[in-house]
C-alpha cells in the first residue's frame, strides 16, 4: 500500500512539475523583428539573389567569417545578403568589435559590391 502511495505521488509531482514549466515559457523576444522582417522594408535571406557573382561574394565573405577565430558563434550565424552587387549584414553580434570585424570582412571579400552593415549589438539584459 505504501509503495502505491509513493508512486503516485511522484507521479503526481512530476505531471504537476511538467505543466508549471510549459506554462512558465518567456514569450519570444524578436516578435518585433518577425514584424520589421515582414514589412518587406528589410533584407531577409529570401532576397538572396541567384546570380553566379551574387552567391560568389557571399560564399565568399561567409567563409572568411567562419574562418575567424575571434568571433563568437552568434556573429558567425549573422545573415550575409547578396542581391544585385549589394551585400546586407543583418542580426545580432555581441559587441561593436565584432561589428567592425564583420563588416572588414564583408568589405574585403566583396570586391566592387557595396556592403550596408545593419548588424546590431546585442544588449545585456
Amino acid at each position: 500500500m505504501k509503495t502505491i502511495t509513493i508512486s503516485l505521488l511522484c507521479l503526481s509531482s512530476l505531471t504537476l512539475s511538467a505543466f508549471a514549466q510549459e506554462n512558465a515559457s518567456p514569450a519570444a523576444d524578436n516578435s518585433g523583428r518577425n514584424q520589421r522582417d515582414r514589412s518587406m522594408e528589410t533584407q531577409t535571406s529570401g532576397d538572396q539573389s541567384e546570380s553566379s557573382s551574387d552567391i560568389k561574394i557571399t560564399a565568399a565573405i561567409r567563409r572568411a567569417v567562419m574562418h575567424d577565430d575571434s568571433l563568437s558563434m552568434m556573429a558567425k550565424n549573422v545573415k550575409i545578403i547578396t542581391a544585385d552587387n549589394v551585400v546586407t549584414l543583418r542580426g545580432p553580434v555581441k559587441n561593436a568589435e565584432e561589428k567592425t570585424k564583420i563588416a572588414e570582412l564583408a568589405k574585403t571579400n566583396a570586391g566592387q559590391a557595396t556592403v550596408h552593415n545593419e548588424l546590431e549589438v546585442k544588449t545585456s539584459e
